[in-house]
């Protein structure tokens, strides 16, 4: 009876329960967890670098981008007027300024005369100098230094603070490295590079794949094996190779220089057309058979079925691989460098990132811009298309 009775009150506790609840899976919601969590962990050095390129690079020095929407503290020193500088005023003689220049984005913490003591005086404090005189700085950065007798020192003494920055976001480090360096050239080579490695070997991909899942020839099977054994092919194994049958091709009609976009378009194309061919011909085995079939009993040749259905109904598997191509394009600095060199007028985005990292890499503004320079346009690619990506990789996997 008790074994009865405590069944039944276990089946009423779980009755009762509302139905969202007993709808939950524990695997389910951990799944979920898990997938929330590798997006965050993926996505925050994306954000952080973000908020890094449009901080001041004042800020970007002292404070992580964590702290970008709090006030940050930084030490500062600057040497006040000479002698030159003295007005009589008042039968007073003062020297004016400001120890933040022409900054008007920071508050006085405090100001002192040793580096050892930055903030003793509080702002709107005063203290005396050694040249003679007392000096009042006020929280905005102005200082009065006034003294009864005239000045004569032409060397202005070093005065020590301590600056409340306050939050502050611009685009002049984007502004920076779009106008100087020659980083705009090399974002427009990156594109000159790019955009034909994608759309080449796509295309010769398509009819490749097409061929090798619907036309009947022989060795197509031998064609289909060798092709996903190019798959594991290293790059770095092929690259001297194919650079040197290119340059004797180059020298072969005459050419002077054999590093030009040609060669780096025909390098991404041959590397990218095993997977290409790959991905393509999975989906099209995938495609119904009947359409096929009735469009060759109407008559239609294999150009136009591949043209007039088999390309519009293959977008997902076309959007899937060009993301592929487009990112590794993009994100390539060993082939270009192989293929175009050091050159400055074809030096592509990523090559211009490493020298400014050897330049300029104490400027972390204006590497943090010019990085997500370099991940803004395949994100923006990625999004417009990420909605086949899944779609097209999935194709022909399951039959």
């Amino acid at each position: 009876m008790t074994a009865v009775a405590e069944n039944t009150e276990l089946t009423r506790a779980t009755t009762s329960r509302p139905n969202w609840l007993r709808k939950i899976k524990m695997g389910r919601l951990l799944t979920h967890f898990m997938l929330l969590f590798l997006v965050a962990l993926w996505t925050l050095p994306t954000v952080g670098l973000l908020v890094s390129s449009l901080r001041d690079k004042d800020q970007l020095a002292v404070s992580g981008w964590w702290t970008a929407m709090s006030a940050s503290e930084s030490l500062g020193v600057t040497r006040i007027g000479t002698a030159a500088d003295q007005v009589a005023e008042g039968g007073q003689f003062v020297i004016s300024g400001n120890v933040f220049g022409s900054d008007t984005n920071k508050q006085l913490g405090g100001f002192g005369l040793s580096n050892s003591e930055p903030a003793a005086t509080e702002p709107g404090g005063s203290m005396e100098m050694k040249e003679g005189g007392t000096i009042t700085v006020a929280a905005d950065g102005s200082f009065n230094w006034t003294s009864p007798s005239e000045f004569t020192h032409t060397r202005g003494p070093r005065i020590f603070y301590l600056a409340q920055i306050a939050p502050r976001f611009t685009l002049d480090n984007y502004y920076e490295v779009l106008t100087s360096n020659g980083v705009w050239r090399s974002f427009v080579n990156s594109f000159t590079v790019t955009i034909p490695a994608t759309i080449i070997p796509i295309l010769i991909a398509a009819f490749a794949a097409y061929a090798l899942a619907w036309m009947r020839f022989p060795f197509r099977g031998f064609i289909v094996a060798l092709v996903v054994g190019l798959l594991v092919v290293p790059l770095q194994m092929s690259l001297i190779p194919l650079l040197t049958l290119y340059n004797q091709l180059a020298q072969m009609f005459g050419a002077e220089d054999g590093k030009t976009y040609l060669g780096i378009w025909l390098a991404h194309t041959a590397f990218g057309l095993p997977l290409a061919i790959y991905l393509l011909r999975n989906y099209m085995v995938g495609l119904p058979k009947e359409i096929m079939e009735s469009a060759r009993i109407d008559g239609a040749s294999h150009f136009k079925i591949f043209t007039g259905m088999i390309l519009p109904l293959s977008f997902p598997a076309l959007a899937s691989f060009s993301i592929f191509q487009f990112l590794w394009v993009w994100n390539d600095l060993l082939v270009a460098m192989v293929f175009l060199g050091a050159q400055q007028d074809r030096l592509v985005l990523t090559g211009k990132l490493v020298s400014l990292l050897g330049s300029r890499g104490n400027n972390w503004e204006i590497l943090t811009a010019g990085a997500f320079i370099t991940i803004v346009v395949p994100l923006i690619v990625f999004f417009a298309l990420q909605r086949y990506f899944v779609r097209g990789l999935l194709a022909g996997s399951v039959k």
